[in-house]
């Protein structure tokens, strides 16, 4: 008998490190795909992002940027310039919750490249650092590719860079005519068509206890992007406090609420990562009304009483997540 399309194809798995983590793309390919020109794409596509938009590397672009003295512009590739855009919009769509201008509170307590510690200095001096909403201290020119502050700020890109990066993946692997596959990098992951056989993507719901890798539940992905943002995976123990890395703009500290992380669905890696972000420090109240507002995919694990508490919208309002036992 002939073999069917899905027979015929071969399962790949192709690897490399990057951001401090490592990359993964688990595909059905033809056997005519050249996996190894594939994976060196696949792995130039990561590094280049990570060489323009790494807070950790002094000559990438985003350093350049960070560099410039306000009102002066700076001009960027076009891929910085597309996160940039996105970045400023989800930030003005979630009030400020998501902020690609709170790089200086990053370092100063202790998650950026500059210490790996809270300094209370460092932390007076950013509070103090005043400045409007990110979409009105940075303006973009998209025309001529570039960028200028309007005050001495610090912009950070770490919670959206690495959902643009699965993307950028997702890119390469159409470019080599691939149908069938499945990216991550990280918490973000996104899933290009379904399986050979027509399955889609199973992906594990990790469940938000630090220092445990469990499973919470299991998300099917087809033509889809997803990303969680939580308190559990990086932090600080600041006596009996444990502060989350990520920052919540409004208090000028580490987002500090009832919720313990959110999942969220959306076409492309980009846009579900930085609204993983928003929604996290937005809180379980705001951000579930902010969430639901905007038509967002999303699942909240809330920290209430003893335990966990679970509320969804779009399609984890019905059930998309299959709690594991």
């Amino acid at each position: 008998m002939p073999k069917t399309p899905s027979e015929s194809l071969v399962r790949a798995r192709l690897h490399g490190p990057t951001m401090g983590t490592r990359w993964s793309v688990l595909c059905d390919l033809e056997p005519t795909v050249d996996q190894p020109a594939l994976q060196l794409a696949l792995a130039a596509a990561v590094q280049q992002v990570d060489q323009q938009m790494s807070p950790w590397k002094p000559d990438s672009e985003l350093m350049r940027l960070n560099r410039a003295a306000p009102e002066e512009w700076v001009a960027l590739p076009p891929e910085i310039m597309t996160v940039l855009t996105r970045a400023l919009e989800v930030g003005r769509q979630s009030g400020g919750a998501f902020d690609p201008t709170v790089g200086a509170l990053v370092d100063a307590w202790g998650f950026g490249a500059a210490r790996d510690a809270p300094d209370a200095a460092a932390i007076r001096a950013a509070t103090q650092a005043t400045h409007g909403p990110a979409h009105q201290s940075l303006e973009l020119d998209p025309a001529k590719g570039r960028a200028r502050k309007h005050a001495p700020l610090q912009v950070d890109l770490c919670g959206i860079a690495k959902g643009y990066a699965v993307d950028r993946m997702t890119a390469v692997l159409r470019q080599h005519g691939v149908a069938h596959a499945l990216a991550a990098l990280d918490g973000e992951l996104r899933a290009l068509g379904s399986q050979a056989d027509g399955q889609p993507w199973a992906v594990a719901l990790e469940s938000p206890a630090p220092g445990v890798r469990s499973v919470h539940g299991v998300l099917e992905l087809h033509d889809l992007a997803v990303a969680t943002s939580g308190d559990y995976r990086r932090f600080v123990q600041v006596g009996a406090d444990r502060l989350a890395h990520t920052m919540d703009p409004r208090r000028a500290a580490p987002v500090r609420n009832d919720v313990a992380s959110v999942t969220v669905l959306a076409p492309e890696g980009m846009s579900a990562d930085a609204w993983a972000t928003a929604l996290l420090v937005a809180g379980g109240d705001h951000g579930l009304a902010l969430a639901q507002r905007l038509g967002l995919e999303a699942l909240f694990l809330l920290r209430r009483g003893a335990g966990l508490v679970e509320l969804g919208l779009g399609r984890f309002d019905a059930r998309a997540v299959g709690a594991n036992g």
